[in-house]
Parts: structure tokens; C-alpha cells; sequence
């Protein structure tokens, strides 16, 4: 089986959190091997990985933006790839189970913005930080709270059970925990990195609470999301422009009214998790939400 086969198969086929996931080790996976080619042949290739960091520093923000995005993909370490996609599996795929994979990107990526830019506020605003000329920010870590604070809004109450631990915990229990650690741990070493983790938490909330008022906050990643997968599909554009005009309008209508009905369906299931929670929600609806977040 080629690389293209692999593709195909295993990549374009996985789940929209499975990708994700695939996409870190793949490029945690590259800087590693880059690394190792540097050490043999004594040439420092690493730097290489600083132009995709995220700098405290505004100008040098300014010189690489695409860094508040890339920042987010690489790892200071196996340990820190590990739990953090552990952390996003878990969480993921309870947001998953209502939500598609459209708004689960929106909330990563919001994440990952708001995680950076908390970051570079805190390092040019508090004192603490004054002495710190130039400092770097990466890892997932501010996305996955993003996602762990929408997942726990939306089913607050979902127990979960570890091994070797009789104890059945609530979802809110575990994110409360989480968060109490990152802010009792600023003054401890990583400042920055928890700095970023609260960044990431608060946009989950005001995200979900947005989302319950109508609201979609992640709109503008939707459509730098479509513009960007635009960029490879102009092929396919091309031979869609053979479909009679006429098909081409009721193929439309039809699609469109379906996504209406079922859009409202979803929102009032939302609306009612929104008063009452998720566990007043009856088996049909789970399962009704759960196939929605499928597609």
C-alpha cells in the first residue's frame, strides 16, 4: 500500500478528531526527525521551528502571523504531545456527540487564538514579566481547554470512572480541578503556558455561552476554513459549472430545506440542554444528536 493509499484510507476517512490528532504527531513526528538530522550533520535545522512558534513580542507577531495558528502544533516534548492529546481525545469526543466536526474547529482554533494572545497580553502588561525580553508559546494546551470548557458546559454532569479509583466523578469536577491547577501553578514555572490554558478555558465558555443565545463566535474560522480547503478544490469547482442550471437550483432548495428542518430540530435540543441539562435530554434526542454530530 503507497503513501496515497495511507492517505485515503486512514486520513481522509478518520473522524475530524482523528485527524487532528494525526496532524500533531505528524508534525511533532517531523521537528523530531529534523532534529536528528541536525545533530548528525551539525547544522542547527531546529530554529527552523521558531518561525512557527508564538512570540510574547508584538512586532515579531507581526512579521510571522500565521505563528497564532502553528504555535499550536508543536510540542515541547513527548510527555507534553501525549497528554495533550489524551486530554483532546477525551474531551473531544464528548463535544462531538451533539456537535459537528465544524463547530469542534471552531472552538480548537478560537482556543488556540485567544490562548496566544492572553499570553502576549500577560507577558507585556504584568510586572512578573518585565526582566523577560523574548519568550515562545507552543503546545495544544490552550485549544484542548478550550474544547474541555465547551464539552463540560454542554454535559456538565457526565459521569466518568478511573481505573483503580472507586469513585464516580462529574465532568465539571475534572475541568474545575484542571483550571484550579493552572492558576495556583502560574507562579510555579510556565507561566505563559498556563497563562494560555485560562486564555483557551474563558473562550470555550464565552463560546458556548454565545452559541446557546444564537450566536456563532467561530463564523470567521468557518469561512478562513472554506477558503482555505477552496484552494484545493478548484478542480472539482470546475467540473461542477457542467450541471444544468435548473438541477443545479433544485438540488439546492432540496438541500436547503433539509438543513433548515434539522438545524431546528438540533437548536431546540439545545435550547432545552441549556435549561435543564443534558441528562434531561430523552433516548432519542442523545441519539439524534449523537448521529447529527456525525456528519
Amino acid at each position: 500500500m503507497d503513501l496515497k493509499q495511507l492517505y485515503n484510507k486512514y486520513f481522509l476517512q478518520a473522524s475530524v478528531l482523528n485527524k487532528l490528532i494525526s496532524v500533531n504527531v505528524i508534525v511533532f513526528a517531523f521537528f523530531q526527525l529534523l532534529n536528528t538530522f541536525g545533530f548528525l550533520f551539525q547544522v542547527d535545522l531546529i530554529s527552523i521551528q521558531k518561525w512557527f512558534s508564538f512570540s510574547n513580542d508584538f512586532f515579531e507577531f507581526i512579521i510571522k502571523p500565521w505563528s497564532i495558528i502553528t504555535y499550536a502544533f508543536l510540542h515541547d516534548g513527548f510527555l507534553h504531545l501525549l497528554f495533550n492529546l489524551l486530554w483532546l481525545h477525551f474531551f473531544g469526543q464528548i463535544f462531538l456527540n451533539i456537535h459537528t466536526g465544524r463547530r469542534f474547529l471552531n472552538v480548537y482554533f478560537l482556543g488556540a487564538i485567544f490562548g496566544a494572545l492572553l499570553y502576549m497580553f500577560a507577558y507585556n502588561f504584568f510586572p512578573a514579566f518585565a526582566e523577560i525580553s523574548n519568550s515562545t508559546l507552543v503546545g495544544a494546551s490552550a485549544a484542548v481547554n478550550a474544547v474541555m470548557v465547551a464539552a463540560t458546559i454542554q454535559s456538565p454532569d457526565s459521569p466518568l470512572r478511573f481505573m483503580f479509583i472507586p469513585i464516580t466523578f462529574k465532568l465539571w469536577w475534572i475541568t474545575v480541578g484542571l483550571l484550579v491547577l493552572d492558576v495556583i501553578r502560574i507562579p510555579s514555572g510556565n507561566a505563559g503556558g498556563h497563562l494560555s490554558h485560562i486564555g483557551g478555558a474563558l473562550i470555550g465558555y464565552i463560546y458556548m455561552q454565545q452559541l446557546q443565545k444564537g450566536n456563532n463566535l467561530g463564523a470567521p474560522v468557518e469561512k478562513t476554513m472554506d477558503w482555505f480547503v477552496a484552494l484545493f478544490k478548484k478542480g472539482d469547482n470546475v467540473k461542477m459549472k457542467t450541471v444544468h442550471k435548473a438541477q443545479k437550483r433544485k438540488s439546492k432548495v432540496v438541500r436547503s430545506t433539509k438543513t433548515t428542518d434539522t438545524q431546528k430540530k438540533i437548536d431546540s435540543i439545545l435550547d432545552k440542554i441549556s435549561k435543564s441539562g443534558y441528562e434531561s435530554l430523552s433516548k432519542s434526542e442523545k441519539d439524534y444528536l449523537f448521529k447529527a454530530g456525525k456528519k
